[in-house]
C-alpha cells in the first residue's frame, strides 16, 4: 500500500461501511492502490467506500478496444476493471466500492443491482426519475448517462465502482462513445437541477449505497 493518507468518514453513518475521501487522486495510483488492499484483506477487513475526483482521464475497460474519435490532449489508459471506455475528471464523483461479496453472499448481479439503486434512490428524492438500461450497466435520466458502473473482483471482493457526474465539463464524453454506445449522450446533476454540492453529494450518496446493501442482506436471509 502506498502513502495516500485518505480522510475517515464516520462509520457509524454508514452501516458498518468504512468511507475514506481521496480528495484528487490520480487514476493509475488509486487503480494500484485497490489492488493492494484488495491482496491483503481477509475476512475480518470491514468493507470500504472510497470517495474522489480524478484528474482528466479516458480510461478504458478490459473488453475495450475503441480509442478517441479525433486526437485529444487527455490521457487514455487501461484499466483492470471491465467495459468498454469511459471519461473521468474534476467535478464527477467516484465511488470505489470496496466489498467482500463472499461474506455477503453477493453475485454480481446483485452488486451491479444494488449500487444502481443506490443511485435511483438518491435521485428519486430530487423527484428524477432515473433508469436501468439492459446491458449498459449505469443509471440514466431522459435516455442520457448521469452515472457509469465498472468492477472487478478478485478473490471473492470488489473493486473500482460508480462515478456520478455532478458538476463537470460534460464535452469530453463527446469524443468517445461512452462505455461503448455509438451517440450516447451523458448528463450531469447540475443539468438535472441538482444544486447539491460535492460534500453533500458524498454523503448521500454513500447513506443511499449503505442502506440498499443492508437491505439487500436482509433480503438474502428471508
Amino acid at each position: 500500500m502506498s502513502q495516500i493518507l485518505p480522510r475517515v468518514m464516520n462509520q457509524n453513518s454508514f452501516s458498518g461501511f468504512e468511507v475514506k475521501d481521496y480528495g484528487v487522486q490520480g487514476y493509475l495510483e488509486m487503480q494500484a492502490e485497490m489492488r493492494a488492499y484488495t491482496e491483503m484483506r481477509d475476512q475480518r477487513v470491514v468493507d470500504q467506500f472510497w470517495l474522489l475526483e480524478h484528474p482528466p482521464i479516458y480510461t478504458q475497460g478490459t473488453a475495450c478496444k475503441e480509442q478517441t474519435i479525433s486526437p485529444s490532449s487527455i490521457p487514455i489508459v487501461k484499466s483492470d476493471r471491465g467495459g468498454q471506455i469511459t471519461y473521468h475528471g474534476p467535478g464527477q464523483l467516484i465511488i470505489y466500492c470496496l466489498i467482500d461479496l463472499r461474506r455477503r453472499g453477493f453475485g454480481v448481479k446483485t452488486l451491479v443491482s444494488s449500487i444502481e439503486t443506490g443511485l435511483i434512490d438518491y435521485l428519486s428524492s430530487f423527484g428524477l426519475t432515473a433508469v436501468r438500461r439492459e446491458g449498459a450497466p449505469g443509471v440514466y435520466v431522459d435516455g442520457k448517462k448521469v452515472a457509469a458502473l465498472g468492477l472487478r473482483i478478485r478473490k471473492g471482493c470488489s473493486y473500482h465502482g460508480l462515478s456520478l457526474n455532478v458538476d463537470m465539463d460534460l464535452a469530453p464524453f463527446k469524443n468517445i462513445n461512452p462505455c461503448g454506445f455509438k451517440g450516447l449522450q451523458a448528463t450531469s446533476l447540475r443539468d438535472l437541477g441538482i444544486e447539491q454540492t460535492m460534500p453533500d453529494v458524498k454523503v448521500a450518496m454513500v447513506s443511499s449505497l449503505s442502506k440498499v446493501f443492508v437491505k439487500a442482506m436482509v433480503e438474502r436471509d428471508n
